[in-house]
């Protein structure tokens, strides 16, 4: 049940390629944006589009998996969890982020595996 607790799952597009680091303990970090999608009918009857933008963000092996698998466009269901966090920006102003650490994702896109 503590799985529950925090899980996030979700289908959509990478907005961008994703951009890997080596960080100082020698780990790699993968993040993307990553786009999805809702439609509804207004109340004149048109259809909309609502887009939402979510920070991806992934850890060792995973990174290494989808930086050499997903590029900007990738349909992709990733599935992980909330993390929420704030710094001090160069200005001295407190910047609050959210983010989804991603621990397995499936790619709908039709390439080959490179492992």
């Amino acid at each position: 049940m503590n799985s529950l607790r925090n899980s996030v799952q979700l289908i959509g597009n990478l907005g961008k390629d994703v951009v890997i680091k080596e960080v100082s303990t020698g780990s790699k970090k993968a993040s993307f944006s990553l786009a999805t999608n809702e439609y509804y009918k207004n109340n004149k009857g048109e259809k909309v589009q609502e887009t939402q933008w979510h920070n991806i963000v992934a850890w060792g092996k995973t990174a290494e998996f989808m930086s050499s698998i997903l590029t900007k466009g990738s349909q992709v269901l990733i599935k992980g969890k909330l993390q929420s966090g704030s710094y001090e920006d160069k200005a001295g102003e407190k910047k609050y982020f959210t983010e989804i650490i991603a621990n397995e994702f499936v790619t709908f896109d039709k390439k080959e595996m490179p492992f």
